[in-house]
């Protein structure tokens, strides 16, 4: 499976992040050890939503919607 994610900083109430992985759980704990130079100042994290698809090809565009500007309005409108 290819998922898409929002994950939330605990510490940064202001700082979220959507991203795409095929290995979820493994993506999170790389995101709390710091293993991500974009979310490693902004830790811990919180996983607050994921989607799971069949095909890689329709996870990055869900994962290019989420991160425009009408994607925006829809995930905090309908998704979390």
């Amino acid at each position: 499976m290819f998922y898409v994610y929002r994950i939330h900083s605990l510490k940064y109430p202001n700082r979220n992040y959507v991203g795409y992985s095929t290995a979820l759980q493994q993506r999170i704990s790389d995101h709390n050890a710091g293993k991500n130079r974009f979310t490693a100042p902004f830790r811990p994290w919180k996983l607050v939503f994921y989607g799971a698809f069949e095909t890689e090809e329709r996870a990055r565009e869900f994962e290019r919607y989420l991160k425009s500007a009408s994607g925006k309005a829809f995930g905090s409108k309908r998704l979390w």
